[in-house]
């Protein structure tokens, strides 16, 4: 997978940016807030339609302009145009001229990994964050994954609204409680099958960085134990209560323990942090495995933020995208990544919303 061209017009500070990227390691210099993020940001857009700094389009659009415009020329299985468009009144997908219609149709036309100080919310954050490391991963390699979830997601939503009206229409809501069965069978289903395929891969990716001195396991927790009917409808009368769906999938927790305690309670911050860097190390091995290429990995300035020890463990997934042709795009404000590459390096400097090459 390889971002070979992108333009950026009104995004963030960029006013305008042309730039076109060959495989390999592109090192991102600059001073704080000069565009470095920025520009991950603009490369995960690409592959995700959603800001991992968790904001919506308005935050992206530079101040003075009416909105913004990412187009990039993107090498995977074959090679695709891709034109993003966002303002208030429009927003506007592209793939190879035409219009997308529906985001489950653009999912893995572009691939990348994002790492960057939030990350470590997969450990210490609440079971909302894990849930979508899930979901993301299961979207990027399960076919029709994207549109069950959004059918759940709507049904969820009809049915609190509905659960918060003064007067209740049994009839409705027992017409959304059964889609929203249908549709969340299918993804406890998929979340219970994906877990035990990624834990060699999450196991794998932290004995590289923590040095094999503890042990790190996964465990899938679906909220729903037997049949999720039959649970749904046992909680009715607390859910008229507290005017909310209390059991589904929207309630499930990915467990992480290290030597068998919970991560979140009883990790030190050094043992979090390795614990995040494995499942987005993991995230990209496994996407590799499913699809036979590397996504493009955006490494947003957390080297400075590890040791020796934990860099080093770095050096293997970047060897093996270097080996599959792909790209890695790692931001600095200094020059500290894994010495073992650096003479594969391209350097570029960013200031005050423009890119150079060095």
């Amino acid at each position: 997978m390889q971002l070979a061209r992108l333009r950026l017009r009104d995004f963030r500070n960029y006013a305008r940016l042309d730039a076109e990227f060959p495989p390999g390691f592109h090192l991102i210099l600059g001073e704080n807030a000069q565009g470095k993020t920025n520009l991950l940001e603009a490369i995960y857009l690409l592959a995700t339609l959603r800001s991992f700094r968790g904001v919506g389009g308005t935050q992206m659009v530079r101040h003075g302009a009416k909105g913004y415009f990412i187009g990039a020329g993107v090498v995977g299985q074959g090679q695709n145009e891709i034109q993003l468009y966002w303002s208030m009144p429009e927003r506007r997908v592209g793939l190879d001229g035409r219009t997308v219609r529906r985001i489950s149709d653009y999912l893995g036309t572009f691939r990348a990994v994002v790492f960057c100080a939030d990350d470590l919310q997969l450990v210490k954050g609440t079971s909302r964050v894990r849930r979508r490391f899930l979901d993301l991963l299961l979207s990027q390699t399960q076919p029709g994954y994207l549109a069950c979830l959004q059918r759940y997601t709507r049904a969820l939503r009809s049915r609190n609204a509905l659960l918060r009206q003064r007067s209740l229409d049994e009839a409705t809501l027992d017409g959304f409680s059964r889609e929203l069965v249908t549709a969340g069978e299918a993804i406890i289903q998929a979340r219970a099958a994906l877990v035990p395929r990624t834990i060699p891969f999450v196991q794998a990716s932290h004995r590289r960085i923590a040095s094999g001195r503890e042990t790190l396991h996964l465990a899938y927790q679906p909220q729903v134990r037997r049949d999720f009917a039959v649970e749904l409808a046992q909680s009715r009368p607390r859910e008229r209560a507290q005017r909310l769906t209390l059991v589904g999938p929207h309630r499930d927790e990915l467990e992480l323990l290290i030597d068998d305690q919970p991560a979140s309670r009883f990790g030190s911050e050094g043992q979090k942090r390795t614990v995040a860097l494995a499942l987005k190390m993991a995230q990209a091995e496994f996407l590799q495995h499913a699809h036979g290429n590397p996504p493009v990995l955006l490494i947003d300035d957390v080297m400075g933020e590890l040791d020796l020890r934990r860099r080093s463990g770095w050096v293997p997934l970047l060897n093996t995208v270097a080996q599959g042709r792909g790209q890695v795009f790692m931001t600095c404000t200094e020059e500290n990544w894994p010495r073992e590459l650096g003479r594969e390096i391209q350097r570029w400097e960013v200031a005050q919303g423009r890119l150079t090459a060095r």
